[in-house]
């Protein structure tokens, strides 16, 4: 037996030199276990730092995060850093390729930031555990009405407790040379969020009811709507009074270049490379309502494709169809 053992821990420098497949699964192997290993380390520090779940616990996980990239070859070339300088809440908007991305949400992520997720990753071990000590939202992407209710409580959220959330707009990982269409959920985040007043510090707090279906603890709704027009009409603008009184929440695009000259997943292809990370300027809401949401998309995805094909040294096909 210690035999073989010693012939497999041999033929893996091997390997890892003859064939591609083999370092594909591998280095992916080696990502996901040691990202799972580093959860268990930071649970109880987490726990033992806040107490549970609490979004000053994503600083523990960004500092034990940001040393994976150089296990696996991975370099980040960062353009743009003044523009996260920005004071209270804001939306951090970026395309999503794989799971790779987490390094380069790591590498940047500004302090009280969490971001939004799938629900099914709550049940990936002690990886969904570590997400939800660190604030992260879980949002079920197959219920629409459901996540539509997620993102209207964590506006309101966003403002109380004055924090920033990172969001996918693509909505699944894309590895195609492009830009998904965006979905609109961040944008509505955005809107909605400077729509609510500026709460007082007793109502500050995160509120939780169990009266869901399943039982299962979710935020409460915020008291009061969206400003609504009549039937047929556009909304109103806001009024400069209104405007003084409201904590505006901008968005902030953050653009990955193509993995495509060291990732592949179809070819199964993971070798070194350098990812350059690009975080363009603020796009301010102030004063927007819900009937500006798509054109606030429409302008956040031409800022960020052009940015993408830019950083990727990838030439444009012409406009795509948003």
């Amino acid at each position: 037996m210690d035999v073989l053992w010693m012939i497999a821990l041999l033929a893996i420098p091997f390997l890892m030199f003859a064939s591609s497949t083999f370092v594909f699964y591998f280095k992916k192997f080696f990502y996901v276990a040691w990202m799972m290993l580093l959860a268990v380390v930071a649970i109880p520090l987490c726990i033992l730092k806040s107490g549970g779940r609490d979004i000053e616990n994503m600083r523990v996980i960004r500092f034990l995060v940001r040393h994976v990239k150089y296990l696996l070859g991975l370099r980040f070339e960062v353009s743009g850093w003044e523009h996260l300088q920005t004071e209270g809440p804001y939306v951090v908007i970026s395309n999503h390729q794989s799971s790779l991305d987490v390094l380069g949400l790591m590498e940047i992520l500004p302090d009280r930031c969490s971001a939004i997720a799938k629900k099914e990753l709550i049940y990936a071990g002690t990886v969904g555990l570590i997400c939800w000590l660190g604030g992260i939202v879980f949002i079920n992407r197959k219920k629409t009405s459901d996540a539509k209710g997620v993102m209207a409580d964590t506006a309101k959220v966003m403002l109380n407790e004055q924090i920033r959330l990172w969001v996918f707009p693509e909505g699944t990982r894309n590895q195609n040379g492009d830009l998904l269409p965006f979905k609109k959920g961040a944008f509505h985040l955005a809107v909605q969020a400077q729509l609510q007043r500026k709460p007082s510090r007793s109502t500050s707090q995160m509120a939780w009811k169990r009266d869901s279906p399943q039982g299962e603890p979710h935020l409460a709704r915020p008291v009061g709507g969206l400003l609504r027009g009549r039937p047929g009409e556009s909304s109103p603008r806001l009024s400069s009074q209104l405007q003084r009184k409201m904590v505006h929440v901008p968005i902030i695009p953050v653009v990955f270049s193509s993995y495509g000259n060291f990732y592949l997943q179809k070819e199964k292809q993971f070798k070194s490379g350098t990812i350059r990370l690009k975080i363009l300027p603020k796009i301010e809401t102030k004063g927007m309502t819900p009937d500006d949401v798509t054109s606030l998309c429409e302008k956040s995805f031409r800022l960020m494709r052009s940015a993408f094909l830019d950083i990727s040294g990838t030439r444009s096909n012409g406009p795509l169809r948003h």
